[in-house]
């Protein structure tokens, strides 16, 4: 069986990847990575590697895969936050049926806090959006 590899790689980092062609036309049929970019998915940059000149086919790619990865990120933050909201109602059902007293007192002032500062910024927000 055998298993073709993509022309591209995309080694993930902050904001984006570092953009690799993969070669395998080589005698030994070894992998060979050389990479032709950097892409920034925050503010759409592709920036050509050294004396570079990316081909129209480069550009599609990797403006593909920031396409692709900007979907699955927020894809992402929306599961961390319904994953939130399940955490606030255990830390609900915790604070309710299992907490210590010393617990609470290690907790209640930050949590306080936080869903202070979250109800106040989801607050303002709504009301922005009101006509």
């Amino acid at each position: 069986m055998t298993s073709e590899l993509p022309e591209y790689y995309f080694r993930v980092r902050d904001n984006g990847a570092a953009v690799f062609r993969i070669d395998t036309s080589n005698r030994q049929r070894r992998i060979e990575m050389d990479q032709i970019a950097i892409a920034n998915i925050r503010n759409g940059d592709i920036k050509p590697q050294g004396d570079r000149e990316l081909s129209d086919e480069d550009i599609t790619h990797i403006r593909a895969w920031m396409k692709e990865r900007t979907a699955l990120l927020e894809r992402r933050d929306m599961d961390d936050i319904h994953r939130a909201i399940d955490h606030l109602n255990l830390t609900t059902q915790w604070v309710q049926s299992k907490a210590s007293d010393e617990q609470l007192e290690e907790v209640t002032d930050a949590l306080l806090l936080a869903m202070h500062d979250l109800r106040s910024t989801l607050v303002r927000k709504k009301s922005a959006r009101l006509p």
